[in-house]
């Protein structure tokens, strides 16, 4: 780290024009060739893959993606001429753009064709299918917004037209530049407040955009390679930022005490990079191991969303310690205030002294270790109440801020339940595709939907389809609940166990059960199947890590029950404000329902990596003292006293920029953002500060065991280098001992 921070000292300018030049070069290719995400949640393998790879198959002409247009009269019926003569005029117009390939208009030439059953029973709604020439995932945002603004002309008093589907969905993409926005400010203001140097002030946000921007544009090349969800680059943004932030934030701080100390500008910046720097390549290191610990579930959409975020991770820790030591010796002395450089100047350097809040706390702690500790864990456990009620499903567009189109639309297809609307499985059907060889399968095909319309939990079922040969067939199911319901869950189940089984008697008919509504219940029981081995994957390699660097059993055990914690109780605040609802409508998030089953995955992985960083450089500075004194009061007291302030100057940033994430307008982002601020907040001020000191007080010396036989096999690294030549390490202290002097 040295050799490499003088490196970028000597050469800052080359430095700076490669990033540029990185930046450049990879942003112009993501331009030339686009985007390719995909929210493609089927799994092969599957039933509602396999349904869905034999429907494409059999009907081509079904491949596109179907959306939904609707409209509702406050009085009179959608059958009155006028009515009748404007929706008509509009779909024919709709029909007419780029895209679309089929409108089902609900205006047949008999009253009891199939257009008859897209309108309610009371006339008032009416709705028609718009089917696009390709798959939502290959749609062209422009194309769509045509067919959203054609629509919406039809609207006047008394008659109301929405548009839902995933297709509609694209124009109401979320408002990226909103809460990166938000966040940057909060953090600039955090960071003037921390060091009073705008130079400084900036270095950091420099630092991070750079890592960010690169990132964001090498995942845009990274889609056309893999499946990478369309959230993915506003996550990596959203994590880059913060950590970004926060690793360059830990560079700075050391490099001013350096300076403050009477060092050369490239002397301070040098043992900056070679002291902090090691701790955030380590920090680094535990953030991307724990999100590419996603790769062992084995799940193409969720591959993508680990390597996407583990690139940002990486390059944020590249543009720390190259990047960020060549604009610090660009800037030499006003990484520092005036009133710093004025002081500096006059009375030359001076001992550094822990002194302050941070260190009252810290001895408040030591005093109070049992009564602290148990405040502590009784927060963490009232707030990880909530998560024991966790219900893993997929939020649908009933979901959306009440004011979007896509919910306008839903809530009127679901209808009031007493003749308005369709009934709310009309969100979300369920497609049945049978396998047919020979006669029996097709007559028992043909005899299935009489049994499905006695099975309970089933609204409608369409006539039998079948393709040209006669070799597959189709069904179209409505269940009478909505599609995030367990309702709707408990259908699919007793369809694919009970009823389908049943209905081929000695045939060798074959149904699957496919759909949309299914595929996210067949993802979801997936991912809950290998949850408890990626969790123990996860906490296992980073255990690893801590042992290694602290050769220690009780501080990796420690750090795993601190970040269980973490992890919990950030679930109880997301399940309470979006699965209860408390206050997601408040917030423009939506009514209140299921969490996306990826969520506690990808979550996992952020938090564990993130608790693991507060961790490092909390415990790092404990280490230093514990070997030097072999006191353990004095390690933690000191360890707490001195890492305190800038641990929780970072995680107010994160706070910031994680919080600011709300703004999105995307719920899933907005998951995200509540859950990862929540557990940084707890883990800064309730964990690091107050829980773990707290049991490394009770625990004393225990806290630094390590079996001999053990400490003699493993390799030794170093978080921290050797102590600085000409630093006063004074012996351990009493209680009540004053602040401690260091030169």
């Amino acid at each position: 780290m040295t050799a490499l921070a003088r490196w970028c000292l000597r050469r800052r300018i080359v430095v700076i024009v490669l990033w540029l030049a990185a930046f450049a070069g990879v942003a112009v290719a993501a331009g030339v060739t686009g985007a390719a995400y995909s929210n493609n949640y089927e799994v092969p393998g599957t039933e509602s893959g396999q349904a869905s790879a034999r429907m494409a198959k059999a009907f081509p002409d079904r491949s596109g993606d179907s959306d939904t247009l609707v409209w509702h009269t406050d009085s009179g019926t959608v059958r009155s001429a006028a009515v009748k003569k404007t929706m008509r005029h509009t779909l024919e117009k709709i029909a007419g753009l780029p895209g679309v390939s089929e409108v089902q208009s609900p205006y047949g030439s008999h009253a009891d064709g199939p257009g008859a059953r897209q309108i309610s029973k009371d006339g008032r709604t009416a709705y028609a299918s718009v089917l696009f020439d390709r798959r939502t995932d290959d749609l062209d945002a422009a194309q769509v917004q045509k067919v959203v603004d054609t629509a919406q002309t039809a609207s006047r008093p008394g008659l109301q037209v929405e548009l839902g589907g995933a297709g509609i969905a694209l124009t109401e993409a979320p408002r990226a530049q909103l809460p990166e926005i938000i966040g940057l400010c909060a953090a600039a203001v955090v960071l003037f407040l921390a060091f009073g140097s705008l130079a400084a002030t900036f270095l950091p946000i420099i630092t991070a955009l750079a890592a960010v921007g690169t990132a964001s544009a090498g995942i845009a090349l990274l889609s056309h390679a893999m499946t990478v969800a369309d959230f993915a680059p506003m996550l990596g943004m959203l994590i880059g930022l913060g950590v970004g932030i926060d690793y360059a934030l830990f560079i700075v701080t050391r490099h001013r005490k350096g300076l403050r100390e009477g060092l050369p500008v490239d002397e301070a910046a040098t043992r900056a990079v070679a002291v902090s720097g090691r701790a955030v390549v380590f920090a680094g290191a535990t953030v991307c191991i724990a999100l590419l610990g996603m790769l062992i579930l084995r799940l193409s959409f969720l591959n993508g969303v680990a390597l996407a975020a583990s690139l940002t991770v990486v390059l944020t820790v590249a543009a720390a310690v190259t990047l960020l030591p060549a604009l610090l010796g660009l800037i030499g002395m006003r990484a520092l205030s005036r009133r710093e450089r004025r002081r500096l100047a006059e009375h030359g350097p001076r001992p550094e002294r822990t002194t302050g809040i941070a260190a009252r706390w810290s001895g408040f702690v030591e005093r109070h270790p049992k009564l602290l500790g148990t405040v502590a864990a009784a927060v963490m456990l009232a707030l990880a109440l909530p998560a024991f009620g966790l219900h893993l499903g997929t939020s649908d567009q009933g979901n959306n801020p009440a004011t979007s189109t896509t919910r306008k639309a839903y809530d009127l297809l679901a209808g009031d339940g007493r003749g308005s609307g369709f009934g709310p499985g009309s969100n979300g059907p369920l497609t049945l595709v049978g396998t047919l060889d020979g006669a029996k399968d097709r007559i028992a095909f043909d005899a299935l939907p009489d049994r499905l319309r006695d099975t309970p939990g089933v609204a409608r079922v369409s006539r039998p389809v079948f393709d040209g040969n006669h070799n597959t067939g189709l069904i179209t199911v409505v269940p009478t609940s909505s599609p995030q319901s367990r309702q709707t869950s408990d259908l699919v189940e007793r369809l694919r166990t009970e009823v389908l089984p049943e209905a081929g008697g000695a045939a060798t008919l074959r149904v699957q059960v496919g759909g949309i509504t299914a595929s996210y219940d067949d993802f979801a029981s997936l991912i809950v199947g290998k949850l408890p081995l990626f969790i123990g994957v996860v906490i296992a390699l980073g255990s690893v890590l801590l042992l290694l660097a602290f050769r220690s059993i009780g501080i990796p055990l420690k750090a795993a029950l601190m970040n269980v914690a973490a992890v919990a109780s950030s679930f109880g605040i997301v399940v309470a404000v979006f699965q209860w609802g408390w206050g997601s409508e408040l917030l423009g998030l939506g009514s209140a329902g299921p969490i996306e089953p990826f969520l506690p995955v990808i979550m996992v992985s952020v938090l564990f990596g993130l608790s693991m960083d507060y961790q490092v450089f909390l415990v790092s500075r404990m280490y230093e003292e514990w070997q030097l004194t072999h006191n353990n009061r004095r390690a933690v007291r000191v360890g707490l006293a001195e890492t305190s302030r800038v641990i929780n100057s970072a995680a107010v940033i994160m706070i910031a920029v994680f919080g600011a994430f709300v703004l999105s307008g995307d719920r899933i982002i907005a998951m995200f953002g509540i859950g990862l601020a929540a557990a940084v907040a707890l883990d800064a001020f309730v964990l690091r500060t107050l829980l773990v000191p707290a049991l490394m007080h009770l625990l004393g010396g225990a806290n630094w065991w390590l079996p001999s036989w053990l400490d003699r096999w493993l390799p030794r690294i170093s978080i921290e280098p050797p102590p600085e030549p000409g630093a006063v390490r004074l012996p351990g202290p009493q209680d009540g001992e004053k602040p401690l002097v260091r030169a």
